[in-house]
């Protein structure tokens, strides 16, 4: 199984490859203001794909922060439910009639 999973990581980085080197136009994308960027068209689409990863990130470390201090309070309550003896209570004797 872990051949199949590396020949299927080998051949997207083969295809990604080929893409990159086959996409190495000039092109301009232009911004607002009148400034442009000249570069290869694999460079632009590689920033696009940096921001885009860097923008997911940030917008998922609210979510992170919030379970990892919620993750660390269940540990503090369950290290105190070990720490606390449990008390068995010994059901009610049965009326002597």
């Amino acid at each position: 199984m872990k051949f199949i999973v590396w020949l299927i990581r080998v051949l997207v980085f083969v295809l990604l490859l080929v893409l990159a080197l086959s996409n190495t136009q000039p092109a301009t994308l232009n911004f607002l203001a009148g400034y442009a960027w000249p570069a290869p068209l694999i460079l632009i689409g590689l920033a696009f794909f940096v921001v885009g990863l860097l923008a997911g990130l940030v917008s998922s470390m609210p979510a992170m922060v919030r379970l990892r201090m919620e993750n660390g309070r269940l540990k503090r309550e369950l290290r105190v439910a070990r720490e606390t003896p449990v008390v068995v209570e010994q059901p009610p004797m049965p009326p002597l009639i």
